[in-house]
């Protein structure tokens, strides 16, 4: 399943994204990973967590990304959560090619049964009609 975190800047979503990651981590029977851009949250998501700072990897793009996720979902069969903070800054604000992301994202999270969580910077009134994801606004 893929869960969107919605709002502009300054609106909690970073903080929700910490909280939910450390309550991943109690819950899983497996793996749960923190994506990021820049190395901003090490101090606050527990270290139980896979932290990965994308600037480390040169991720940029959604297709970067989107094979990048797919790589930590096909080298570890026991990631139950992953967690992306900053999606635009990582991608960019194309909502277009967020929509394509986000469905196949729900395609790999299905056949990988993990929940993604992206953070996404915007106003829901920017996204396009279509994405198929749980939608949380913040």
């Amino acid at each position: 399943m893929v869960t969107l975190l919605i709002g502009h800047k300054g609106s909690g979503k970073t903080k929700k994204l910490i909280s939910l990651a450390n309550e991943a981590v109690t819950k899983s029977t497996g793996n749960v990973v923190v994506i990021e851009k820049g190395a901003k949250l090490t101090y606050d998501v527990t270290h139980k967590a896979r932290l990965i700072d994308t600037d480390q990897y040169k991720i940029s793009g959604y297709d970067v990304l989107f094979g990048f996720i797919s790589g930590i979902c096909a080298g570890n069969y026991d990631v139950t959560d992953i967690f992306v903070d900053s999606t635009f800054k990582i991608c960019s604000k194309d909502t277009e090619a967020l929509k394509d992301f986000v469905g196949k994202l729900n395609v790999l999270s299905e056949n990988a049964e993990t929940n993604v969580t992206l953070l996404i910077s915007a106003d829901m009134s920017e996204l396009p009609e279509g994405i198929e994801a749980e939608m949380a606004v913040l």
